[in-house]
């Protein structure tokens, strides 16, 4: 059993660059991990679907702005709770288009994906700093997987 922890962001653009930030903890904390690879990019939508494909399980970190959470919080989430992009072209499709086309398809798709968001303030400012609450949400963030991907390992020695 094989899980991708993909980070997701820009790291030029002030807060998005913090999933980035936790990937490159994180590569440097499960290097001796075989049943575990860590990546990180700043594309989206179909051009990710290649990175999925061939892993059981996958934990997306990225950055989100809904306004809804403090800035600095982790969210976490499954892939099913997300809905559909409403969107113009199939180059911005959401995590649930990009499972329905793997399937339609035949990828060897996770068959589980959870994603670890942290609640950002600031997206826009190219060459901005990262903000001081997203800064200081590194460490629950990096544990948060940590949580998943030990999960991850229990089911697999319980089944």
């Amino acid at each position: 059993m094989k899980t991708l922890v993909l980070g997701l962001g820009n790291e030029l653009i002030a807060d998005d660059g913090v999933a980035i930030r936790i990937a490159r903890i994180l590569s440097q904390h499960l290097k001796s991990r075989d049943d575990v690879d860590v990546l990180e990019s700043s594309q989206h939508g179909l051009a990710l679907i290649d990175l999925f494909s061939g892993y059981d399980k996958a934990i997306i970190v990225d950055a989100i702005k809904t306004g809804a959470h403090k800035p600095g919080s982790v969210v976490t989430m499954s892939s099913t709770e997300l809905s559909a992009v409403e969107a113009p072209s199939p180059h911005f499709t959401g995590v649930p288009e990009m499972i329905r086309i793997a399937q339609d398809i035949g990828l060897p798709f996770p068959k589980s994906i959870q994603i670890v968001a942290i609640e950002v303030v600031d997206q826009s400012t190219v060459g901005g700093p990262m903000t001081l609450n997203v800064e200081k949400a590194i460490p629950d963030a990096v544990a948060a997987i940590d949580a998943l991907i030990y999960t991850t390992t229990s089911e697999i020695l319980a089944s």
